[in-house]
């Protein structure tokens, strides 16, 4: 997937197009498939003439690592067709790096002509700092064994702080996969908190830890609000607790404009997302979405898991004040 802007804003914006790229391709993929993020710009042979050189920058990014390479070309010694046959070697180049494929060196140049190639390698903590910083948009961290492809593109996503990670939140997403069965099961946690300091990267990844421990998958974002989620999750289906439910149509969050509530989650609609509904105690009482006053121009977005199903009258504060913070999975 391809990200075309000019000259001087890709350049020094260090891949931003390999980044845009890989944004959408990580939205698009499934889990367990990895993505990889191409960015092209050149300024090539034209009629009339360019005053300026003749050149391209191509980037090439995964989660790990960045490849990036910039050509000047020689002016009057090739025509467009041959410029742009030599420039997308280097995207193909670049994709051959990202696959681990061998290539031949890229070849027919003149010997004044420039080629500047550079590679960068990311590890966790740089991975979680551009994170933080909004230059990429989630890490995934998949402790599932194999492959999981599921029927459709769609999602399962439970957000949450989990500090810590309880049986509550696992029975809730087992309950919410017997609903929906073509989805995939994740866990999500926002790193970037809409009332609170960000997440460190020691507090990112001592929660991370707990998913590793019990074989799930979660993905770290850095968006706190449900229609900021639905951009870089289209197609999804959010669990979430009658709780957040309600607050979610409650025009107080909006400024007390109702239309503007209307508004923003209609937008969530429009991205294919809806939300699964999980019973909870609000102010000493076990609420559903029945309980729950939903415009009518929204109720096709909100299904109920059945009381039935699911109750666990049980909450990671309520453990924490226990257990004096621990984070035991097996809780």
């Amino acid at each position: 997937m391809a990200n075309v802007c000019t000259p001087g804003v890709f350049y020094n914006s260090r891949g931003g197009g390999a980044l845009l790229s890989r944004f959408h391709g990580s939205i698009a993929a499934g889990k367990g498939i990895p993505v990889l993020g191409i960015g092209f710009v050149g300024a090539l042979a034209s009629v009339p003439s360019k005053r300026g050189d003749h050149r391209c920058y191509v980037s090439a990014r995964t989660s790990e690592r960045m490849w990036r390479y910039h050509v000047v070309l020689s002016k009057g010694i090739r025509d467009r067709k041959e410029e742009d046959t030599l420039s997308s070697q280097f995207l193909i180049k670049g994709i051959a790096n990202a696959c681990k494929v061998s290539m031949e060196s890229v070849r027919e140049f003149c010997d004044d002509e420039v080629i500047e190639e550079s590679e960068e390698s990311y590890d966790e903590d740089q991975q979680l700092e551009q994170l933080l910083s909004g230059q990429i948009c989630m890490k995934v961290y998949s402790f599932e064994k194999g492959i999981h492809v599921p029927k459709s593109g769609r999602r399962l996503i439970l957000s949450g702080s989990f500090n810590p990670l309880h049986k509550g939140h696992r029975k809730l997403l087992e309950v919410a996969s017997s609903i929906c069965k073509d989805g995939f099961p994740c866990f999500e946690i926002p790193a970037i908190n809409a009332d609170k300091p960000p997440l460190t990267l020691k507090q990112i990844k001592d929660r991370v830890e707990q998913f590793d421990a019990v074989g799930k998958t979660v993905i770290i974002t850095n968006q706190p609000y449900f229609y900021k989620k639905a951009e870089i999750f289209p197609d999804s289906t959010f669990i979430i607790g009658a709780d957040t439910a309600a607050r979610l149509i409650n025009p107080k969050y909006y400024d007390n404009n109702c239309e503007r509530m209307l508004e923003v989650l209609l937008g969530v609609k429009q991205l294919g997302c809806n939300f699964l509904v999980g019973g909870r105690i609000v102010d000493n009482t076990f609420k559903v979405l029945s309980d729950l006053d939903v415009p009518e121009q929204l109720r096709d977005m909100f299904m109920s898991i059945p009381e039935g199903l699911f109750r666990m009258d049980i909450s990671s504060t309520e453990i924490r004040e226990k257990v004096g913070g621990c984070t035991d999975p097996s809780v």
